[in-house]
């Protein structure tokens, strides 16, 4: 056998959910070519003795829809051993889009997915106009990642409507028929699907609401019937449960097509999600494939001195320096007369109390973070351990580690106080993992470090519940994702099937706390958790990372899917 790559010596987690199994993996090229007892030597070889060997992990919710058009390293997700992306999703993203739209839709995206104007401005090259251009553009780009795309609702709205498609007026029937040919020529030029939002969470910046919120049935329907391929992924409110459901049940039935939905546990409805998880187990019954996107922890805000949220931010004092660089804010956030002033304030929004300064529900992260936290890790036990104010603590311990501390506010699947409903939802037949964000709320959330926390909370270190066998956790992650996706060629460790890889060391594996970096376009920040635990991560038969540094190698491709 003429192998280019042998891994030896290792615990096998294939994918498919069977247990464990020592053995050799072979590579020739970019496909396994064998697994189990491999006695030709490799053109380079790994020992991979005492640690696991997993399939790349396919993440189908990501946002990297500006990165991948100037960058060729799909962070932080290429750190998770992510090997696959999907982005275009939640009905954002450039493409198609006419030049005098440019702006447009970069104001959408800086205020749905939290990425600065400047960092979209300076960096999105524009090298295409219709969606099939735009694919071409990712061809030309070598990456860390594979990366799958859809066709997102807001790009398609805004190109064929101009104004009144960012106004969300209804589409004419001229309308929806372009709509519906623009969204089936990116299925046929190799998108995976199509994305829609109907989130009142989804704005801009001055408060103008996605373009797709309240889109009809009929300009759903039509767009639906025509794409022939792919799956239509969808985020809802889900105001009306059973009035929504019907509608999305109903597209699913008139196209065809299967349908993801993003499936949350909300802190205002928290038993809203069985009955939405009821709806589509009895879609799946009926014979329509629907399923659940879930998240694997609770998704929340991170709140520091340094990124674009705190507990002070609605306070009056805090205008003042809201828009200094970092250092001059940070010497006027430790003068102790500042501290007083603000410290006496408060802000007269509800909402922004509820959400940053409900310190039983605000924990800190720290360096190995705890998504799981008790009561007793709140900054209100604390403070009352300490007897001072929560806000007096909160401000105190923000300005530690230089003022870069951060602190974690669960705001969805975290209603009861820990993970029992996550844990419902991640083991139900008709979900899916998903919902990580990468490359978006880059000063906000931090989520792409899901597929290792994953791993490491669920099969490992969970003491407030039960653990979840490895095996499963490995298949979710991998090829449950790519099937979902229409991928049969990954997320599975078997001859024929294309060398995406993981060697961890799964002792060792961790995700750390959150850290700021400036490295976008015009210096812009974003949030990042570095990992450890990645012995290798191998991408099409190359090895893309050792120890969590980058090779040089570049296999990643844009995956065109074949409707």
């Amino acid at each position: 056998m003429d192998a280019s790559l042998v891994i030896r010596n290792a615990t096998v987690v294939d994918g498919s959910g069977g247990a464990p199994r020592q053995a050799d993996v072979a590579i020739a090229g970019d496909r396994i070519v064998a697994v189990g007892q491999v006695s030709g030597r490799g053109a380079e070889e790994i020992d991979a003795k005492g640690q696991i060997v997993t399939p790349g992990f396919i993440d189908v919710h990501t946002h990297y829809d500006a990165q991948v058009t100037w960058g060729s390293h799909i962070t932080p997700s290429s750190w998770n051993g992510v090997t696959t992306v999907l982005i275009g999703n939640c009905g954002v993203g450039f493409a198609p889009c006419l030049p005098e739209r440019r702006k447009m839709l970069v104001e959408l995206m800086e205020g749905v997915e939290d990425i600065p104007e400047v960092v979209l401005t300076e960096g999105l090259p524009w090298n295409w106009q219709t969606f099939p251009e735009f694919l071409d553009a990712l061809a030309a780009r070598n990456y860390d990642a594979d990366v799958a795309t859809q066709v997102p609702h807001a790009a398609l709205r805004v190109h064929v409507m101009g104004q009144r498609g960012a106004d969300r007026e209804p589409a004419t029937a001229a309308d929806r028929a372009e709509m519906a040919r623009l969204a089936a020529e990116g299925i046929r030029a190799g998108a995976l699907g199509f994305s829609t939002s109907r989130t009142l969470a989804h704005k801009t910046l001055d408060g103008r609401h996605t373009p797709t919120l309240r889109a009809e049935e009929s300009e759903l329907a039509e767009i639906a019937a025509a794409l022939g391929g792919g799956w239509m992924q969808v985020i809802s409110d889900f105001e009306d449960v059973d009035g929504e459901f019907a509608m999305l049940r109903r597209l699913a039935q008139g196209s065809g097509r299967p349908m993801t939905i993003s499936l949350l546990q909300r802190e205002q409805r928290p038993e809203a999600w069985r009955r939405i998880l009821g709806h589509i187990e009895a879609a799946n019954a009926a014979g329509q494939k629907i399923t659940g996107q879930v998240m694997a922890r609770p998704v929340g805000v991170m709140l520091g001195f340094e990124i674009s949220q705190n507990p002070f931010i609605g306070c009056p004092s805090w205008q003042e320096i809201a828009k200094l660089p970092f250092p001059a804010k940070l010497a006027r956030l430790r003068d102790p007369a500042f501290r007083a002033r603000i410290l006496a304030e408060h802000t007269d929004d509800p909402t922004l109390r509820h959400r940053l300064t409900t310190w039983e529900k605000i924990f800190p992260l720290g360096d190995r973070p705890d998504y799981e936290p008790g009561p007793e890790a709140s900054i209100a036990a604390m403070a009352a351990r300490a007897g001072v104010d929560p806000s007096a603590f909160a401000y105190d311990m923000l300005l530690e580690n230089d003022g870069k501390t951060i602190l974690y506010r669960p705001i969805i699947n975290y209603a009861a106080g820990d993970l029992g409903a996550v844990q419902e939802m991640m083991q139900h037949p008709n979900t899916i993992m998903g919902l990580g964000d990468g490359g978006a709320h880059v000063s906000i959330i931090c989520d792409a470090s899901a597929p290792t926390t994953m791993i490491t909370h669920w099969t490992r270190d969970r003491s407030r519940g039960e653990r979840l066998p490895l095996e499963w956790v490995i298949r979710r992650l991998s090829r449950d994702n790519a099937l979902a996706l229409g991928l049969s060629d990954r997320g599975l460790i078997a001859p024929g099937m294309k060398a995406d890889l993981n060697v961890i060391d799964y002792d060792r594996l961790t995700a750390f706390g959150p850290e700021v970096r400036y490295d976008l376009p015009a210096g812009g920040r974003r949030l990042v958790q570095r990992t450890e635990g990645y012995a290798a991560t191998i991408l099409s038969g190359a090895i893309v990372q050792r120890d969590g540094v980058p090779t040089g190698a570049l296999p990643g491709r844009l995956i065109r899917g074949t409707s």
